[in-house]
This record gives structure tokens, sequence and C-alpha cells, in this order.
């Protein structure tokens, strides 16, 4: 299996004190800094110089929760890409449920702002999924599908990217996807990535995300296409979320 990539969304969470006490106790794990594998933190925008004065341990990187896709300009309380990696960040959510649903993102975009993040020398991770009323008429499929057609305009232009399914009835809602579910999308997933992109969408990390937890990390992480996890919840506590990278780096 390659390297596993965990990332943690820390969403409107914690301020500076709580978030140095979470590194000081994270950095000093030594699975973090093993290479077996990728940790990613994506912290609220004032906390990111904090944590990106961590991201010397090995294995570690930082990541911003949203950006705008404009590079600057009169969009008084947004962030831009050149911003984000100014202040330390390596990475970037793009299109995550919330942005999507409770912001009213488009598909396409979210694709603008895959491409902002690339101009700016960051990868986006990419999230898509569906809604219960989605799953419930069958729509799974062709939401997924949809999401990723909006992102295929821009593939040429973005020089790496992840992408990351969560299904939107499962975040923050104590239910997850069975991973049989999970993986049935992640096969999916990598099959649309094949047919438009060629072999370098078999390169391309796919992760699950939807109220992942150290008591299902394992039985997500062992399914055949499924290379990491974006965790909310239980990355707010450095010990829950450690609990998932180790589950994580058995795996390599």
């Amino acid at each position: 299996m390659i390297r596993p990539i965990i990332v943690a969304n820390w969403k409107m969470n914690k301020n500076t004190q709580e978030a140095i006490s979470f590194f000081k106790e994270f950095c000093t794990d030594p699975t973090v800094s093993s290479g077996q594998v990728s940790c990613i933190v994506c912290p609220a925008t004032t906390l990111l110089h904090t944590a990106a004065s961590y991201a010397d341990t090995p294995n570690l990187s930082i990541g911003g929760q949203n950006l705008n896709e404009k590079e600057k300009g009169a969009f008084t309380g947004e962030i831009s890409g050149t911003m984000l990696r100014d202040a330390g960040c390596k990475f970037v959510l793009v299109g995550h449920s919330e942005r999507r649903h409770l912001y009213r993102e488009s598909s396409d975009l979210v694709a603008k702002k895959a491409f902002a993040a690339a101009h700016a020398n960051l990868i986006p991770i990419v999230c898509v999924g569906e809604t219960l009323v989605d799953r419930q008429g069958n729509k799974t499929f062709q939401v997924i599908r949809t999401q990723l057609n909006a992102l295929f305009n821009e593939a040429p232009f973005l020089a790496s990217f992840i992408v990351a399914y969560e299904p939107v009835w499962a975040i923050g809602t104590g239910q997850v996807a069975t991973p049989e579910q999970a993986q049935e999308v992640h096969a999916f997933i990598r099959q649309l990535l094949v047919e438009r992109l060629g072999e370098k969408g078999r390169l391309i990390s796919l992760l699950y995300g939807g109220s992942v937890t150290p008591e299902n990390a394992k039985s997500l992480l062992t399914q055949p296409d499924i290379e990491g996890a974006l965790v909310g919840g239980a990355s707010l506590q450095a010990a829950s979320f450690l609990q998932i990278i180790h589950e994580g780096a058995r795996l390599c």
C-alpha cells in the first residue's frame, strides 16, 4: 500500500493555546515522524502561523481550509492561495461539503479554486460527495460524476491534486458509510479519473471523510481504493487523531 495521507480538518475550532497544546503532544509521537504516514493539519486561518511553526516535524504539513479563486483584490474577509502559501501551507481544502451546501459553492467555483490553489503552488484536496437525498434516490454516482467533470476542465493545469470522498450524510452526524459503501464510491472515482486523465488518474490519492474515528479507521483504510482519511471531530484531540495515524501506519 502507498503511504496513507491523514488530514485533520479543525473547522472553526481552537484558539492559539489549544493549538499549541495539540502540536506539543502530536509532534512528539514517533509515528508522526516515522515516514509511514503523511500528516496534514488544516487549522482555522488565525492559527496558520502557529501551526506552521511546527511544520519542521518530518511528514507533517499544514493546509488551509478554503481559499478565494482570485489572487488578490477587494474581497473583504477572503484569503488567497498566495497568502496561504506565505503562511506556511502546502495544501488547501476545496469544495468541502460545508462550503458547497452552506455557502452554495458550485462545482465550477470549486474547480476554479483548485486552479487558484495550483497557481499558488498549493496542492488542492478536492472534496466530493452526495447528500442523503441523493443516496436514497440512487444518484450517488451521478452527483460524483457531475462534481468531478467540472474539475476535469481544470485538471490539465493541476500538477497535483487529491480527491476526498465525503458523503454529506455522514459528516458530523455520527453516521459513517460502511467500508463496502465507501469502497464502491472510491472505485467509481478511480475509474472516472483513469477514464479522463489516463495513467495520471491512477496516481491521485483518494481519501475518505465522514465521521472517521479511531474505531472505524482500520476497516476503512484497508479498502483497496481508500488511501487515507479526512478527519473532522476526531482530529481535535491529539490522542484520538494519533490513534488514526497509528492505524494508517500499521498498514505500511
